[in-house]
């Protein structure tokens, strides 16, 4: 990150009994924040949105917010913030601290009128028919809300708005077909077409292709550390998935699934094959191919292995120029 900080006026929906549902900034800033003395930006034109919802028992109040990044969140609204600026394209992730997020952030019920309490909604839905506001619609219940009711980045397609996190990086020229999944902290670095899962923590190459259907591991699930990359012009066949990182260039095979402790039979020069003098084929763990360019993976229909074949002068994917002319 070029800032340690970062700082934004926005919006707050909180409950009654002093619960903070979601916080919007329109203008979200890297750097020191203004003196808390005078007006931050924006600060003016929210304060005329304020709102008392007596049927949903909530407000929605003005609220200043400065966030430490390489420092875990200590709010609920420095956790928006910091997932805005991610949205914002004001960093990458993996950038910023988002160590504890979960802990803060509240279950709520995502709904055609705002969000709403999860825990009290069945009591909130007859309040709201009552007066004319219904029929509602929840469209979920999680604890982060879809990216574009927060942030509509330039540039990008998304299918099904639904499937897109707050807290995704989308590049422009980025596709999102309406299988495609981007969770928070994850996302793409140039043009690229998401048919499939892209996981926390995940960062899509310029170029790459992630199929229908396919997955990407993430770190959410396993409490691990290893963040997995696919390099530019990488294609992720339909209903693949990897648990390793791929280097530019490099193609896994529709319906194969790759994780670090698959064995391999690689065929390439020494920088592919470990402790190989010349070119041959040599068994390893998919781990030690891990961020190598150039490799096509499949499995041989014959006897079944999985194979990793170094293709020097091959390309892993063209994508269509028009169709990401976004």
């Amino acid at each position: 990150m070029s800032e340690p900080t970062a700082w934004g006026a926005g919006l707050a929906w909180t409950t009654r009994d002093g619960r903070t549902l979601d916080w919007w900034c329109p203008d979200p800033r890297l750097g020191g924040p203004p003196p808390e003395k005078d007006p931050w930006p924006g600060e003016a034109e929210l304060a005329a949105l304020r709102q008392l919802d007596s049927e949903r028992q909530m407000e929605r109040q003005v609220r200043r917010v400065t966030a430490v990044l390489d420092e875990p969140p200590t709010s609920p609204a420095d956790a928006y913030l910091r997932l805005q600026l991610l949205s914002h394209r004001l960093v990458k992730p993996n950038e910023l601290n988002l160590d504890g997020i979960f802990g803060l952030l509240e279950n709520v019920a995502w709904t055609s009128v705002g969000p709403c309490a999860a825990d009290t909604f069945e009591r909130t839905r007859p309040l709201l028919e009552l007066v004319g506001r219904g029929p509602v619609r929840v469209y979920g219940v999680d604890k982060l809300p879809a990216m574009t009711d927060y942030v509509i980045p330039s540039g990008v397609r998304i299918a099904d708005s639904s499937r897109v996190r707050l807290g995704a990086y989308l590049a422009p020229g980025t596709t999102v077909m309406q299988e495609g999944f981007i969770n928070f902290n994850a996302g793409t670095l140039g043009e690229s077409m998401i048919e499939g899962r892209v996981s926390q923590g995940v960062v899509i190459g310029a170029g790459a292709d992630v199929g229908g259907g396919a997955s990407i591991m993430g770190t959410l699930s396993g409490g691990g550390s290893v963040r997995i990359s696919v390099g530019p012009r990488s294609l992720i066949g339909a209903n693949a998935g990897i648990g390793i990182s791929l280097g530019a260039d490099c193609v896994v095979e529709a319906g194969l699934y790759i994780t670090a402790g698959t064995k391999v039979a690689v065929t390439g020069p020494p920088s592919a094959v470990p402790s190989a003098a010349g070119p041959q084929t040599r068994l390893v763990k998919a781990i030690e191919l891990s961020g190598l360019d150039g490799l096509l993976f499949r499995r041989n229909s014959v006897t079944g292995t999985v194979e990793a074949i170094y293709r020097p002068d091959g390309i892993g994917t063209e994508l269509n120029s028009e169709l990401h002319a976004n």
